[in-house]
């Protein structure tokens, strides 16, 4: 078969402004821009880093990835989008573009032709790897008939000759495993922002838009005040706020790159520890930017308010785009660009994911653990975080699944230059252990553990002398009735009550159970969990956490309130109740819940307010016979077996002192010993599993089945970072929905009317992002069991939400979206109006959540 000479072969096509689509840019073209755009990216990295990061030729292993392109099916796909018959053409007469995906499209043709070519280890794979997996390339040559043979072949040799020539650079050669993959990221990455609005047009000149696409990208290289104290950042107008004991021997530790934990008691200033130990990092030029990890999305909403004040005060006045760093809302990145998979309907238009890539992020712990996971676009996440200082919040209460990832996780980090900062008020020694793959000995509390650099492997161990700062009286409450009246009765004084469970349905119960009682009495009341859309969880979260906060101080005399929720009330926020219930869970969430308890010497409270606790408890004996009937549906989500050793270490404390009693009741509760009657049948069901639940071995394989290498790649909700034993569905919540005149108008449950055009042509990139903003804020994550029904694709594509919303590839086996329109009852309902729950009544209510009710009820 003749070839087409490389210069002729087009690498994208271009939509002009009249709709038109024509041949965009050709292939060289393209693959230099994405290798300049790589030059440029790894230079925002501080030397030695970009050094030991990314090894001499980098760039053309990005500027590479599309080599493949040079091939008669790729140039066929392109030409027919264009309305040309390639058929005419007699290079192209047995082209067969529909049959790419029998070898992963122009990725696998790029990375069978490198293997061809003799490139060095892991160069072939970080072509191929480009759009996120890895090509089935199975043993097809870079000169097989199926990709055009000898005379394509020669001229994909050609493309790689003048690439090298117009980049000036050769092969790299890949030194390890990490940092092939960050390589591997750097190249999606570039060839994102290679393929975005500044490089669309092909008549226009591209070498002078690099550097504004990599800043309007968010990759934008902050400019650091220098000197700064810790009462400049933390404190600088009062400046009353000096370091503490523990945040001092913490700071003292960190001189560069390796892991650092800070195990203190709840209300210490952990945050602050770390974040300033961070600055001084990015002002001495070994960090490149800060990742902070959250364990739950609340958490990591809230924190913005505090890492946004820490950035003003350290960020100089002539970083560029200084706006965009310190945007606090949760589309940090909304105003950028970076090609068809940042775009609206793309995989990676989430601001979720696309936090990683920014200098200055904050979110869910989830997104990191991906970075060593085999999943989608993994290696982009480990370029986002490569060099940066890694913040790990609140890490004490992942499961077996999820720490042995966490695990993986911080060793992969010391590699790839990063800082690994550890807080934890109830962190285990063996899960110290398992975080540093090293044993410590220390068992004091407060405790500072430090092993600096890759290659030391001494620990360092410091206790932080203190004394205790107070004591939480406890109380075990078998009757939640009792409770439910102590709670009103506190709240009716004027006192602020906070009341945690461990499940959404028992929260919405209690909630019930109290609503309309509390307003009789004066009081007012709210729900916090998971199931609100994050239009409506954004709206809660900013009036509870502020009044139960130091900024609601003002209000607190006004009234009683209770406050309702589940675990994301435990972690990371910096609340302040008066009173305390708690649904009995495993110690250290216990530990984390009563951290909301008493939480500042200096908060206003009412005169009657005590330091008191109360705990939802079953008794021993009946915990131990029959765990599921006892801890009821707690046992469903924490294992009976650490509930009942939970349990052992509670059911005698009256009082707990802190933070001297941290230690002992981590200790007590996870301290391995040999079990026997009741004890060892709950340590079994614990590690071989239930019906219920899969049990720790089980888990174990499974985590190490989502880090092998080796394999198909994982969509994202095929690779868990939490294990569940179900996936979760985002389901959009909508008034109405209906095609009218060429497009599809919604009404959001708040009544406002969004119109979603038939024709991409209709709406500005910028009014895409707005509306796909607007109706991402209308989701809902949901068990299967518990969703409506899916729904076919075509029928989604059919209503265009494929414009707004990443469907998935069918080839990737992805979940897809799922629709329910909300009735004035709040019920809801399929598409054709019939209830949507085929096994229960689906309703959403925005003070109550999404809830399943049995259709008995």
């Amino acid at each position: 078969m003749a070839a087409i000479p490389f210069e002729q072969c087009p690498a994208k096509t271009w939509t002009q402004p009249d709709g038109s689509v024509v041949e965009g840019r050709s292939v060289l073209n393209h693959c230099q821009i994405v290798g300049e755009t790589a030059r440029c990216l790894i230079a925002r990295f501080p030397e030695p880093m970009r050094s030991r990061l990314f090894p001499v030729g980098s760039e053309i292993a990005a500027g590479g990835h599309d080599i493949g392109k040079v091939s008669p099916s790729f140039v066929a796909k392109i030409l027919r989008a264009c309305g040309i018959d390639f058929k005419t053409l007699p290079e192209l007469t047995k082209a067969t573009p529909d049959l790419e995906s029998q070898w992963g499209g122009h990725a696998g043709v790029s990375q069978a032709t490198a293997e061809e070519l003799g490139t060095p280890k892991y160069v072939a794979e970080i072509l191929g790897q480009h759009h996120g997996f890895n090509p089935n390339v199975d043993d097809k040559r870079g000169d097989a008939e199926v990709f055009g043979g000898n005379a394509w072949f020669d001229e994909r040799k050609k493309l790689v000759a003048a690439l090298k020539d117009c980049l000036n650079s050769d092969w790299p050669v890949v030194e390890h495993a990490a940092q092939a993959r960050i390589i591997a990221g750097l190249t999606s990455t570039a060839d994102w922002i290679g393929s975005g609005k500044f490089f669309e047009d092909p008549t226009q000149d591209w070498q002078p838009n690099i550097n504004a696409a990599l800043n309007d990208a968010g990759f934008i290289k902050p400019v650091i005040k220098q000197g700064l104290s810790f009462i400049d950042v933390f404190d600088p107008i009062k400046r009353q706020m000096q370091p503490r004991k523990a945040q001092t021997l913490f700071l003292d530790q960190i001189t560069g790159p390796g892991i650092y934990i800070l195990e203190a008691q709840m209300g210490m200033g952990k945050t602050e520890a770390a974040l300033y130990a961070a600055y001084q990092l990015l002002a001495q030029q070994k960090a490149t930017g800060i990742y902070f990890a959250l364990p739950t999305q609340l958490t990591s909403n809230k924190i913005y308010d505090r890492f946004n004040a820490f950035l003003d005060q350290i960020l100089g006045p002539d970083t560029p785009n200084r706006a965009l760093l310190l945007h606090s809302g949760a589309w940090l990145l909304e105003h950028s660009d970076m090609g068809e998979d940042g775009a609206p309907g793309g995989a990676w238009f989430n601001q979720s994911k696309r936090g990683l890539l920014a200098p200055f992020a904050v979110g869910t712990i989830d997104q990191a653990l991906m970075a060593v996971m085999n999943v989608k676009h993994g290696f982009v996440r480990a370029f986002g975080l490569a060099g940066k200082v890694v913040i790990l919040d609140e890490v004490h209460s992942y499961d077996l699944y999820t720490g042995t990832i966490l695990n993986e996780l911080v060793a992969f980090l010391r590699q790839i230059e990063c800082t690994v900062i550890i807080l934890s008020a109830t962190l285990s020694q063996s899960r110290r252990n398992a975080l540093l793959q090293q044993a410590t000995v220390s068992s004091a509390y407060p405790l500072v553990t430090a092993v600096s650099s890759m290659e030391n492997t001494v620990v360092t161990e410091m206790a932080v002398p203190t004394e205790d700062s107070q004591s939480i009286t406890l109380t075990s409450c078998r009757n939640d009735h009792q409770a439910l009246e102590e709670a009103l009765r506190r709240a009716q004084q004027g006192q602020q009550v906070l009341w945690i469970e461990n499940t959404v349905t028992e929260a919405q119960q209690r909630y019930l159970d109290m609503a309309s009682r509390a307003v009789q009495l004066g009081c007012d009341i709210g729900l916090l969990h998971s199931r609100f859309t994050p239009q409506d969880r954004a709206v809660n979260e900013a009036k509870w956490v502020k009044l139960f906060g130091r900024s609601g101080w003002s209000q607190r005399p006004h009234q009683g309130r209770i406050l309702i929720g589940t675990q994301v009330l435990e972690q990371s926020l910096d609340i302040d109740a008066d009173f305390l219930v708690s649904r009995f869970a495993p110690t250290d969430m216990l530990l984390q819940r009563i951290g909301r308890l008493w939480r500042h010497s200096d908060t206003p409270r009412h005169a009657c307010a005590l330091p008191d606790c109360w705990l939802l408890t079953p008794a021993m004996e009946q915990a131990l016979i029959n765990p599921r009937a006892a801890f009821g549906l707690s046992a469903m989500v924490y294992s009976p077996y650490v509930l009942c050793r939970s349990l052992e270490a509670w059911q005698s404390l009256s009082v707990v002192a802190l933070p001297s009693g941290i230690r002992p009741l981590i200790d007590q509760t996870y301290a391995e010993r040999l079990e026997t009657d009741e004890w060892s049948v709950l340590l079994h069901e614990l590690t071989q599993g239930t019906r219920f639940h899969t049990g720790e071995e089980a888990q174990l394989a499974l985590a190490r089945l989502t880090l092998s290498k080796g394999g198909k790649t994982l969509p994202e909700h095929k690779a868990e970072t939490r294990y569940s034993d179900q996936d979760t569905h985002d389901v959009l919540l909508l008034s109405s929905l209906r095609i009218d005149a060429g497009e599809t108008r919604m009404r959001l449950l708040d009544g406002r009317e969004l119109k979603l055009p038939h024709s991409r042509q209709r709406l500005s990139k910028a009014g895409w992002r707005t509306l796909a903003v607007a109706l991402n804020q209308q989701l809902v994550r949901v068990s299967p069991a518990n969703c409506p029904a899916r729904i076919a694709k075509h029928t989604l594509e059919k209503l265009h939400l494929h414009e707004v919303f990443y469907l998935g590839k069918p080839e990737d086996d992805e979940a897809l979206l799922r629709v329910a329109l909300v009735s004035p009852s709040g019920e809801l309902q399929t598409l054709d109006s019939r209830p949507a729950g085929e096994k229960h009544i689906l309703e959403y209510r925005n003070d109550l959540g999404y809830r399943a009710l049995s259709n008995k009820e």
